[in-house]
């Protein structure tokens, strides 16, 4: 008796034992890496006096300074608070912490979009305390048009990136003690006062930045109560921390200025109607002027008179609109003989047959 062989069946095994020790291998050495981590952390532990005075001195830098708070509004009250670059400096100078992010899974949604979930994730070490936050992104991007799927993963890359920042800052601090992140934003904000730049210079690099969220020079002026050029060095830190939330997508520009609504759209037949409206000249102002006779017949729509259709199809800008204003003649009250001549002056005027 022939014995039928699978000839997939040693390549598949193979295949998964690779797979079986390769994820093995990989957890033995992540954890080796936690442990080596933990066992540095308690045979050195921080010197927290130490690492204050590391993160008071980090803030004196104004470069660090100027992206240190976002600022928004909730409420009727600004609410100001650490960014990412804030949070990211603290853990650097507390020491024996572990942060970032990572992407657990990927799916498919029921509309065909796939959608990512991601951790973010901070460690200490030396207490063994852990925060973590796991959210979803869908791997789709709003736009004014209408939004579309992504597929490049550069794209699904950079999405989740920015989505895990806001998250990421969160389990930072709720690492670090409270009293140390306010010390290190009083640093901050007196850091910016004492630095703050108020040339002309600086306020035209500030009106740029402003520029790629709609916010012109107006507007910026408007809530200030005052023109650039006599700017105070408080408000110059207020404007910092605007802007760092509207670049963090913590807010929105119109949640600090008042930019005015889009006007709304105009159809193509409400502005044909609008240019055939006629531009009343002198007699036509007087007769408006004048008191009209009420109509025999109540039920009738008022319509203009024959000399003002005539006028109208004269003073048309093209025949489309002339035609329009022959049309709503045809469907007023005018008799026959005066339609007729109202088709004449049309077929005089634009050579077009009426």
């Amino acid at each position: 008796m022939n014995e039928v062989l699978n000839p997939f069946a040693e390549q598949t095994t193979r295949t998964q034992v690779a797979e079986g020790s390769g994820s093995r291998a990989q957890q033995s050495r992540e954890n080796a890496e936690v442990l080596a981590m933990a066992a540095m952390a308690k045979r050195f532990p921080r010197d927290q006096i130490a690492a204050c005075d590391r993160i008071r001195n980090a803030f004196t830098r104004i470069t660090l300074a100027e992206k240190a708070q976002y600022q928004f509004s909730r409420g009727g009250s600004d609410i100001i608070g650490p960014s990412i670059h804030s949070a990211q400096a603290m853990a650097q100078q507390w020491g024996n912490l572990s942060n970032g992010w990572r992407e657990v899974s990927r799916t498919t949604g029921p509309d065909g979009v796939g959608v990512s979930e991601v951790e973010a994730f901070c460690v200490d070490y030396e207490t063994t305390n852990r925060e973590s936050i796991t959210f979803y992104v869908r791997h789709w991007r709003d736009t004014k048009k209408g939004g579309y799927a992504l597929k490049d993963e550069r794209d699904i890359y950079e999405l989740c990136a920015n989505q895990a920042q806001r998250r990421k800052r969160a389990c930072i601090l709720a690492m670090i003690p409270s009293d140390v992140t306010e010390m290190a934003m009083e640093q901050a904000s007196v850091t910016l006062k004492t630095s703050a730049d108020t040339s002309s210079e600086a306020m035209q690099k500030m009106v740029h930045a402003f520029a790629e969220f709609g916010v012109t020079r107006e507007l910026i002026e408007k809530r200030i109560q005052r023109r650039l050029d006599a700017i105070q060095p408080a408000q110059v830190v207020a404007l910092k921390r605007v802007y760092v939330s509207l670049r963090d997508e913590m807010s929105a520009p119109e949640d600090w200025f008042d930019i005015p609504p889009p006007a709304p759209a105009v159809s193509g037949l409400d502005a044909v109607k609008a240019a055939a409206k006629p531009t009343p000249d002198a007699a036509t102002q007087t007769r408006a002027r004048a008191p009209r006779k009420a109509s025999t017949d109540e039920g009738a729509a008022a319509t203009r008179t024959y000399a003002e259709y005539a006028d109208s199809i004269t003073k048309a800008t093209d025949a489309e609109t002339a035609g329009l204003v022959l049309d709503e003649a045809r469907g007023s009250t005018l008799d026959p003989e005066q339609l007729a001549d109202l088709a004449g002056v049309y077929q005089r005027k634009w050579s077009t047959e009426a």
